[in-house]
């Protein structure tokens, strides 16, 4: 595992730590999870079972008001693809993305939010991912664009999703200080991510893992 769902944007030089902490995409952690881990992931109830494609829609679902700080902005370049379930699996992961800079903003990492949107390894992750901005009293901010997006619906309610992540305009913010760190543009400011999602019984695709590469040579623009 390496930021955002996960970008890593804590640095060393800002934290004044020993050494640079990487929150990137959240999704590989092979390490057991805590029992509070367990409440994100979920698993401590019994699995969702997968919804299937000839399963009727849900008529609606009841899904949390996500709303990320004015100053976290984004640009997502996820053009409308004509296939409804490739659309949707896109609509439900840039809402995940959202929902976890509004848990670190709330300083939240259990936020019923992100929650809604992950599950598994994804949701243990984003806990961790979170709590690292709790415990450094800091959140994001500036303007985070998402791109060359790859996304392919299988037969059996799964769906993968890669994209990459430009997080050269999107910087750590601190709440003691209200200071902004700045940081220079790197190859490390791209990073590409890998996504194994699912439809459960509500209709919503959650992300279940969520892999990272930092500095990948593909999204370098």
């Amino acid at each position: 595992m390496t930021r955002r769902h996960w970008p890593a944007r804590l640095s060393a030089v800002t934290l004044a730590c020993a050494a640079a902490l990487t929150l990137s995409a959240c999704g590989d952690g092979s390490d057991g999870a805590s029992n509070e881990s367990d409440k994100a992931s979920g698993t401590d109830a019994a699995h969702e079972p997968s919804a299937t494609p000839s399963e009727s829609e849900p008529a609606e679902v009841d899904r949390p008001k996500v709303e990320p700080p004015v100053d976290v902005t984004y640009r997502f370049e996820w053009g409308k693809r004509g296939d409804p379930a490739e659309d949707a699996v896109l609509q439900d992961a840039e809402q995940r993305i959202k929902a976890v800079d509004m848990a670190i903003a709330q300083q939240d990492p259990l936020h019923e939010a992100y929650r809604f949107y992950s599950e598994g390894e994804a949701a243990v992750e984003s806990q961790k991912y979170i709590q690292e901005f709790v415990d450094h009293k800091a959140r994001t901010t500036g303007m985070t664009r998402f791109y060359r997006e790859s996304v392919h619906v299988k037969n059996d309610g799964t769906a993968s999703l890669a994209y990459c992540e430009d997080q050269s305009k999107a910087f750590n913010k601190f709440l003691d200080t209200g200071k902004t760190d700045v940081t220079s543009v790197t190859n490390d400011s791209y990073v590409a991510y890998a996504a194994t999602l699912r439809k459960n019984s509500r209709g919503v695709w959650v992300t279940e893992r969520l892999v990272s590469e930092r500095g990948s040579a593909k999204c370098q623009p």
